[in-house]
């Protein structure tokens, strides 16, 4: 039975109302699920870190909107601060330095996301993991999430992200070209699509999300992984033909939940990546955003060989509760907090 609140989500509100939007049971829940999470990494000798949530550089990737301030912090006078999208820079500073096995619980911040499944402040935890590839990190998160949910005989299943497409739409998404990804679009009724003008990238993700994404996870944990290489991120390539980002996303009842990374361990790439980012945020009128010299200098110095995922604990809570609005279960949302 969902313990999520009975009332309108507060973005749904007519008025607004001091009181939480979340009932007690469902911050009961969330805490357990924090407890829980703990001891399976205390369990498997993970050790618990925390990073700032402030930084002077920003991920560039222009698929995320960072929020910023401007502050004289350290004395030498005002400048713009970013808060952290994801701690994943700073964890990898800790890795380059030998701290072995990681993860955090944070608070992280996205300008331009609110939703139904969507919070500009919002809740991750992120793990890395020394020596495991991503075969065994998706062992590890399926362990975790099945044992969050309390559901230890969850079917689980992996499907490529070529054969995702290729089953469900007929097509080859690493071989497809704009204007056929444009009139599969605008063949399945997709509004707007005719109007629209994208990349190879672009389309793939808008048929993703609207037409794939909803029969994914039913009944079911579903890892979509090895994603075209223009879809990389932070990830490695893995050799091939054609070759594959080594990265996976999760999804449970038709809802993204995780993130992972066979981790990009080259520091020359990794300014590349960079610099591409750049010029697409440039090509798409986003302000410029500031790369992050720590990380590359971690990453020349040595990052070990891991992989790495990040999880949103508000949507797997909404997941374990039934909730269908992610206010149900926080219990301040932006708009009254």
């Amino acid at each position: 039975m969902s313990t999520a609140a009975p009332h309108p989500p507060a973005a749904a509100a007519a008025e607004a109302d001091w009181r939480p939007s979340a009932t007690a049971a469902t911050l009961r829940a969330r805490a357990r699920m924090l407890a829980d999470l703990r001891a399976f990494f205390a369990e498997r000798d993970v050790l618990e870190v925390e990073t700032p949530i402030l930084s002077a550089a920003a991920n560039p990737d222009p698929a995320i909107e960072p929020l910023s301030l401007d502050a004289d912090l350290t004395g030498a006078g005002r400048r713009r601060w970013f808060l952290q999208t994801s701690p994943e820079f700073p964890m990898k500073r800790l890795l380059a330095a030998g701290s072995g096995p990681i993860y955090q619980v944070a608070k992280v911040f996205r300008a331009d996301e609110r939703g139904r499944r969507h919070h500009p402040e919002f809740s991750m935890l992120e793990w890395y993991r020394p020596g495991f590839d991503l075969d065994g990190l998706m062992e590890e998160v399926a362990a975790l999430v099945r044992r969050l949910l309390g559901c230890p005989e969850l079917p689980v299943e992996r499907i490529t992200y070529r054969a995702l497409f290729e089953t469900g739409l007929g097509i080859d998404p690493f071989a497809a070209e704009p204007a056929e990804l444009k009139g599969l679009a605008d063949a399945r009724g997709m509004a707007g699509a005719d109007a629209l003008e994208l990349d190879p990238d672009g389309w793939l993700d808008l048929l993703l999300t609207h037409h794939l994404e909803a029969d994914l996870g039913r009944e079911r944990l579903t890892f979509v992984h090895d994603y075209p290489p223009s879809q990389a991120a932070l990830a490695r390539i893995g050799p091939g033909d054609p070759p594959v980002a080594r990265r996976f996303e999760l999804y449970l009842d038709g809802m993204e939940l995780a993130n992972g990374f066979d981790e990009l361990t080259d520091s020359a790439e990794q300014q590349r990546r960079f610099v591409a980012d750049g010029a697409r945020r440039a090509e798409r009128g986003q302000p410029p955003l500031p790369a992050d010299q720590y990380l590359l200098d971690a990453i020349a110095a040595g990052l070990p060989a891991c992989a790495g995922v990040a999880l949103g604990l508000d949507r797997l809570l909404m997941a374990s509760l039934g909730a269908d609005h992610i206010d149900q279960v926080l219990a301040f949302p932006v708009e009254v907090s």
